[in-house]
């Protein structure tokens, strides 16, 4: 096990000295991935994430003979076939190949892998009365099916900064977990390596701290460089002679990967387009939706993708029968299906849990504060007023309002957070939102939460498949008559008159 951290820690500072010295020479060739079309990021980012997975896989490789895994033909395989995929993925984010050439590399890179390495997918398994489905000479047909699938799977869900890394990470952990308790040392070395190529990449890619966005993007140089490595690790524990997972535990080991593309791509069949046309209706841009903010995202999909792995494993180590497991795997992929299939039914409950588990939106712009009786209007300013008086970045307003048909007259006010870094101010107003529930609670019945833009995107009161054509007003509030009765802009301006 010590061995294995050795190699995790040597892929991590391979791949983070690579990308650390990639990203400035990146942007300096003009290497990068520019804003636009159906891309959700708004800066030019380097997309030299593969150079620091590829690093770590050529390192591991190289150290293995320190391990007692002596170099194979296998490996050399699994480098000239990582090498050929890299380089393809590479060119592909500078000149963008189209999908025919792509597909045309990746099935010789699979034929590498299968003529030269040995691994071919021979059997699917006891998936039929407990004997082995045998593919016979259709087993060189679905190695290369299967390769180019989880190329590609890997490629499809590299959407959002974190996303792919994150997924690739789990997989990889589990991977070197059922390798290593397997007696499959080679590949459990191979599968820690790439670990720590992945978390190095993870560091420059993923949003926390004050790492609002991604430095750098792993590009299809990475996703088609550790699409392939997963497909060769994936068919060779399964198959003869390692054989320490089943095949049916290899789907669940890449799950999110393969329903999500699957789910897509049939989507898009379904409604009568191309297969391989961009749209945003993967299970992040869902999330999006939802308003799920994109770090939520990863760890919500890579939490997912986790238990499903667990429960994969969990399910071979007990004896569950491989059919069983199959067929439990086919009805969740068709339940994720139907869910994507009409994402006007889905996206709403997604909203409701992100309500219930009280995460920010970035759409969140401030704090609302409502409804309280009219007779409370000044203990919220005075509250307000208080709470703000050491600020000069907000604006707010309070309305006095009347329900249509009714006499009674309540107070709402909005309270906007003016800040240019989106990022920033959206943890900023989380924090203040924590602050104004503790000081209002249990005064006047005053309620608070996060105040957001509404749009046609993001407002749950639309329902209409076809957002665009919905024109109803969305304001809750347009129904009732208000009235402005106090307005502040930072320290520097007075109070309003209440009327």
């Amino acid at each position: 096990m010590m061995s294995l951290a050795v190699l995790f820690g040597l892929g991590l500072v391979l791949s983070g000295i690579a990308i650390g010295i990639g990203i400035p020479l990146s942007h300096r060739l003009g290497v990068v991935d520019r804003p636009g079309g159906h891309k959700l990021h708004d800066h030019s980012t380097p997309f030299v994430g593969g150079v620091g997975v590829f690093l770590a896989l050529i390192g591991t490789l190289l150290a293995s003979g320190y391990f007692s895994v002596a170099p194979t033909v296998q490996w050399l395989a699994v480098a000239i076939g990582g090498s050929v995929m890299f380089v393809t993925g590479m060119i592909d984010d500078i000149l963008h190949l189209s999908f025919k050439v792509r597909f045309l590399i990746q099935a010789c890179v699979a034929l590498v892998m299968a003529l030269v390495g040995g691994v071919v997918l021979s059997d699917l398994g006891q998936l039929v009365f407990g004997q082995t489905l045998e593919l016979g000479i259709l087993a060189l047909p679905f190695t290369l099916f299967a390769t180019i699938g989880v190329i590609n799977a890997l490629n499809m869900i590299d959407g959002i900064d974190g996303l792919s890394g994150s997924v690739s990470l789990v997989s990889l952990f589990l991977l070197s977990m059922v390798a290593f308790a397997g007696g499959a040392w080679d590949y459990s070395i191979l599968a820690a390596g790439l670990l720590g190529g992945v978390a190095g990449f993870l560091y420059f890619n993923m949003r926390y701290l004050s790492h609002r966005r991604a430095r750098v993007f792993m590009g299809d140089n990475g996703s088609m460089l550790l699409g392939y490595l997963f497909a060769w690790m994936l068919i060779a524990l399964s198959q003869k002679p390692v054989r320490v997972i089943t095949p049916v535990t290899a789907l669940w080991l890449f799950s999110i990967p393969l329903m999500d593309t699957l789910g897509v791509m049939l989507r898009r069949l379904w409604l009568g387009k191309s297969p391989f046309r961009p749209d945003r209706h993967h299970l992040h841009h869902l999330f999006i939706r939802a308003g799920f903010r994109v770090q939520d995202i990863v760890y919500a999909i890579a939490l997912i993708h986790l238990a499903l792995g667990v429960i994969g494993i969990v399910g071979m180590r007990m004896g569950v029968s491989q059919g069983v497991m199959l067929l439990v795997f086919l009805l969740i992929f068709s339940a994720y299906f139907y869910l994507i299939l009409r994402p006007w039914r889905f996206v709403p409950s997604l909203r409701r849990l992100h309500t219930l588990l009280g995460l920010t939106s970035p759409e969140t712009r401030g704090v609302f504060l409502g409804n309280c009786a009219f007779e409370s209007a000044y203990l919220l300013i005075d509250g307000l007023a208080e709470e703000m008086k050491s600020r000069d970045d907000y604006r707010l307003h309070v309305y006095q309002a009347e329900r249509e048909g009714r006499q009674d007259r309540y107070v709402y006010a909005v309270l906007e957070i003016l800040n240019e870094d989106t990022e920033s101010s959206v943890e900023e107003i989380k924090g203040l939102v924590a602050k104004l529930k503790k000081s209002f609670k249990g005064k006047a019945g005053i309620r608070v939460r996060q105040f957001l833009i509404r749009n046609g995107a993001n407002d749950r009161r639309v329902g209409s498949k076809h957002i665009t054509q919905n024109l109803r007003n969305t304001d809750r509030r347009s129904k009732h008559h208000k009235k402005l009765i106090h307005s502040a802009h930072g320290i520097s301006q007075p109070l309003a008159v209440m009327a």
